[in-house]
């Protein structure tokens, strides 16, 4: 992080993403994929409500520490077609925003993009999927 933020700004700062996020709901039907559109930006919407929450309880430093986290916590679905997993796309997007308005170092973005988890996999298990042959064969 650059200069530190105060709470008032980080709050400031979060309440103009929510409101952009608001705005997306609201011009989704006019988008080509209007429900994927519509949960993008909810689940923005919802990850700014939960980091002005977070942020009304704790210094801006923690904040950007509990942001980390749920980075960290997200599958990895970069790559996948546009209208597929905008809830997942949704909170990454926030969350990078985040992470761009409390100035944080790329290199820190970098790392905890590399420790999120594959697409289907829960803490590191990976999922069963089409291809894994049926139990009983």
């Amino acid at each position: 992080m650059k200069e530190q933020m105060t709470t008032d700004q980080l709050l400031q700062g979060l309440k103009h993403y929510r409101r952009i996020a608001r705005q997306d709901m609201l011009r989704a039907p006019e988008t080509p994929y209007p429900q994927a559109f519509l949960t993008h930006a909810e689940s923005r919407r919802e990850v700014y409500v939960d980091l002005s929450t977070y942020a009304g309880e704790h210094a801006p430093d923690e904040v950007t520490l509990y942001a980390l986290d749920l980075y960290r916590r997200l599958p990895f679905v970069t790559g996948t077609p546009e209208p597929e997993y905008p809830e997942i796309k949704g909170r990454e997007n926030a969350l990078e925003n985040y992470f761009l308005l409390v100035g944080l170092d790329p290199k820190t973005r970098r790392e905890a993009r590399s420790k999120r988890p594959k697409l289907g996999t829960v803490q590191g298990v990976p999922a069963e999927t089409s291809e894994t042959p049926a139990a009983g064969g």
